[in-house]
């Protein structure tokens, strides 16, 4: 079960069965999409843009609502549920203007529990080569990129699920931060779904691998099970990278041309919380449904407290956590 993260008695499995989903236009979103995802796995997620990934990705953190029984999280619903161990990691974020004001990395990292879990702030800031003095209105993208990821995974997940979080990293940076999350899978009790166009050290990372297109799944399974498939090409390209190609190649000449065929925009624009997990106060005391507002709000008494203060260490605002 994965509503605790004090539960680590077992890694959770992620199962779908049957899903399809519509957005609220009536527009087609997924199609009769099953798979079993296995306890401790690193499942990449393949596949073009508007392929299905982020739709897919969301209604697995229950931040839309998936047909009843098509989900379940080691036996629970992630969206009736409100499972406090799933946690999302978008793109959104980075893009929020809160997060681009004058306020500090280090209240920032104490606001989303970096006081109650600091081996890990500690270990997050030394593998992402964070500056704790860095103010927000003067880093770059790859710099504000690094502090989402650290203030999503300060907190000990169950599920991870990243969509193309890793887009603003340097080369040293993102075989750091996939090298830390091969060890939590490898130490911890969790379980990780990576989306991602990126194969930059990622030869032998995934454990599973996950082909959707058009918003179906084409092919899943262990990543054995594609060994066949890869072959090291002349061009130096790793096998798994070749693999990505062959399938997007493939998938191209199966659609066509995008004429008519929507924008992978739309899952962007409908629903959903994006940027990363809610803190557990949130969830448990307003939901998912109004947890993005109420932790805006979190953020903007922050960068209001911050700007009065001159010593970021002695005086900072925290939440209640659970």
């Amino acid at each position: 079960m994965v509503n605790s993260v004090d539960d680590q008695t077992s890694a959770p499995s992620i199962e779908v069965k049957n899903l399809t989903y519509k957005f609220p236009d009536s527009t087609l979103g997924l199609t009769d999409i099953s798979l079993s995802l296995p306890p401790s796995s690193r499942t990449l997620l393949i596949g073009a843009n508007g392929a299905g990934k982020t739709t897919l990705l969301r209604l697995l953190s229950g931040k839309r609502l998936a047909p009843t029984s098509t989900i379940s999280i080691s036996g629970l619903d992630p969206f009736k549920d409100s499972l406090v161990g799933v946690t999302y990691l978008g793109l959104e974020w980075v893009l929020n203007p809160i997060v681009r004001t004058d306020i500090g990395v280090r209240e920032l990292l104490t606001s989303v529990g970096g006081t109650y879990y600091p081996e890990r702030r500690d270990e997050l800031v030394q593998v992402l080569d964070i500056d704790l003095d860095w103010r927000m209105h003067q880093v770059s993208d790859g710099e504000r990129r690094r502090v989402q990821l650290a203030m999503g995974l300060i907190r000990p997940w169950r599920i991870l699920l990243l969509d193309e979080i890793t887009v603003d990293l340097d080369l040293l940076s993102r075989k750091r931060f996939l090298d830390f999350l091969r060890e939590e899978t490898e130490k911890r009790k969790c379980t990780i779904v990576y989306a991602t166009h990126i194969l930059d050290n990622l030869a032998g990372w995934p454990t599973d691998l996950v082909h959707m297109s058009l918003g179906r799944v084409k092919e899943w399974g262990a990543i054995e099970k594609f060994e066949k498939e890869m072959s090291a090409d002349s061009n130096g390209n790793s096998k798994l990278g070749e693999l990505v190609l062959k399938w997007l190649g493939e998938d191209l000449k199966e659609r066509g041309p995008r004429n008519n065929q929507g924008s992978a925009g739309t899952s962007y624009l409908v629903g959903g919380v994006g940027g990363y997990g809610m803190p557990n106060a949130f969830v448990y005391k307003w939901g998912w449904r109004s947890s993005q507002h109420k932790f805006g709000q979190q953020i903007q008494r922050l960068v209001r407290y911050g700007v009065q203060q001159k010593d970021h260490r002695r005086r900072t605002l925290t939440y209640d956590t659970p």
